[in-house]
């Protein structure tokens, strides 16, 4: 197969982040999407209904002109979040859905849930409303080691959640874990997730391969070559409780590379074209659109989008800077060529 012709997608999870540096990004996300589940860790974070329309606006105004994208926004879950809130943001039919980052987990989670029991009552709403909890399930317990805080959240907080919550949608964000695949599988039918590129491509090798990588650390990290096969095999195997979210993360090149380097890979510049690499190199070519374009669209209750993109077997070469703001960043796979480009 040297043309794969796909349903325009959706990116269901992406950091645009705000201000120039958004505008440097998003122009790659409006490429290649119709849709995104736009991320709300900004600096202030995105805690209301006001507060997420109002970074809708700042959206739509940075698109480049005749650039056809829909930004879907989401609240952050704090402590603090009454269930008001969430009827408010039902009621615009703007916000898609409500973030929970444990506190310090990630980048700009120090806003996040610190127990997530003082949540149950705004849950409950959501649960009643029908708005997704999106996760970044990790555990924030030092003492666990940074390879299976994934498999403790499940554990600890996730599985008891979804027991006493059944009706909660819930997607667990850019899984990286046998277990966290084998979770989503046999919960029921409001419980999924979403899977990037890179944790497809890459094992935690790929951190250290000729020294630190900086560009490839991220949260969850990437974890040992039999998680990353777990991944494959979920992506590609057409259950549709599995659908792509890009976690998409841009920082500037000088807060990768530094003393304490921020986590997140930006993939935004060529996301179509990893995944297709992925799904190649598992012979699943032709169940790409169902993960990037049908399933995500499904469980969050959207029609699938209007119009195709084209992806062609044609090597060329990612760059190795591109513009971020008044900085630059660091794309995976710069100076590598790729052997899949969008038309």
């Amino acid at each position: 197969m040297d043309r794969l012709t796909l349903k325009r997608p959706d990116d269901c999870h992406l950091h645009l982040r705000d201000g120039p540096a958004m505008a440097s990004v998003l122009a790659d996300a409006a490429r290649q999407f119709a849709r995104a589940i736009v991320m709300p860790n900004l600096k202030p974070p995105v805690r209301s209904t006001y507060e997420a329309l109002d970074y809708r606006e700042r959206i739509l105004a940075a698109l480049p002109e005749g650039a056809s994208f829909e930004p879907l926004m989401t609240l952050y879950l704090t402590d603090d979040t009454p269930p008001e809130e969430i009827a408010r943001a039902r009621l615009s039919g703007r916000v898609h859905g409500v973030k929970l980052y444990p506190a310090g987990a990630t980048t700009h989670s120090d806003a996040g849930v610190t127990r997530l029991s003082r949540c149950f009552r705004t849950l409950e709403k959501m649960e009643e409303l029908g708005v997704p909890l999106l996760i970044h399930g990790e555990s924030t317990d030092p003492a666990i080691d940074v390879f299976d805080r994934e498999k403790a959240f499940i554990e600890e907080v996730l599985g008891p959640t979804v027991d006493r919550f059944g009706g909660l949608k819930v997607v667990l964000e850019h899984i990286t874990t046998r277990e966290a695949v084998q979770y989503v599988e046999v919960t029921g039918p409001n419980v999924a997730a979403t899977i990037t590129a890179h944790h497809l491509l890459m094992n935690r090798n790929a951190l250290f391969m000729g020294g630190i990588r900086p560009h490839h650390y991220c949260l969850p990290v990437l974890k040992r070559e039999e998680h990353r096969e777990a991944l494959i095999e979920a992506a590609t195997s057409g259950n549709p409780k599995f659908f792509l979210g890009t976690d998409s993360a841009p920082h500037p090149r000088g807060d990768k590379e530094a003393a304490c380097g921020c986590a997140g890979v930006y993939t935004g510049h060529a996301a179509l074209e990893l995944y297709a690499v992925a799904f190649d190199e598992a012979d699943a070519l032709g169940r790409l659109e169902g993960f990037a374009s049908e399933f995500g669209a499904k469980f969050y209750g959207l029609s699938p989008n209007e119009g195709t993109v084209t992806l062609a077997r044609k090597e060329w070469t990612v760059p190795q800077r591109l513009k971020f703001g008044d900085a630059e960043l660091v794309p995976l796979r710069a100076g590598e060529t790729l052997p899949w480009k969008l038309l």
